[in-house]
């Protein structure tokens, strides 16, 4: 998923960045960390999002699911609760994700919907992408060598960023 969302900021349209940030360094929630010491990892993270016009997330699929620690960091950033909604709330947000299995990440991107939905997020339901067979369409420098994922991503990348565009003018 490191690889596709490398992809994904090659296939963004040229107007856009796309900043990528990771979930390392961000510790397992525990309320009273929460309440002691805030972790500046997730403030970082929780700032990044906050300050960016938009939010994709390349998630795996593990167990048919949302994977453990990547739903941790998105809990911790939605803390305070009272924080939540600068974070998240309006968010116009995409979800992407790539899987060694036949099916990709289907049932993973369906358990994020409830969390996003929660969380207040702009979901961009017009589009879909979901990569099967990862290791065939990276290659061993984990460039995307699959010219039908390619052209999936560009246009998904392109979608995204005119739904971002239209929330911004709106």
């Amino acid at each position: 998923n490191t690889a596709l969302l490398n992809a994904a900021a090659d296939h963004a349209p040229a107007e856009v960045t796309v900043e990528r940030h990771t979930i390392a360094g961000i510790p397992v929630y525990d309320a009273d960390l929460e309440a002691a010491d805030f972790p500046p990892a997730v403030t970082a993270l929780k700032d990044a999002i906050a300050a960016a016009d938009a939010l994709l997330l390349v998630s795996p699929e593990y167990n048919n699911s949302i994977p453990g620690a990547f739903k941790n960091a998105i809990d911790w950033a939605s803390r305070p609760s009272a924080d939540a909604a600068r974070v998240f709330a309006g968010k116009p947000t995409g979800l992407i994700g790539a899987s060694p299995g036949n099916f990709g990440t289907t049932l993973g991107q369906a358990a994020w919907l409830p969390v996003l939905r929660t969380l207040g997020c702009d979901f961009w339901a017009g589009g879909r992408l979901i990569v099967p067979q990862a290791g065939k369409v990276f290659d061993a420098d984990g460039e995307l060598a699959d010219e039908k994922i390619a052209s999936r991503l560009n246009a998904y990348m392109a979608g995204f960023a005119a739904f971002v565009r239209a929330r911004q003018a709106g």
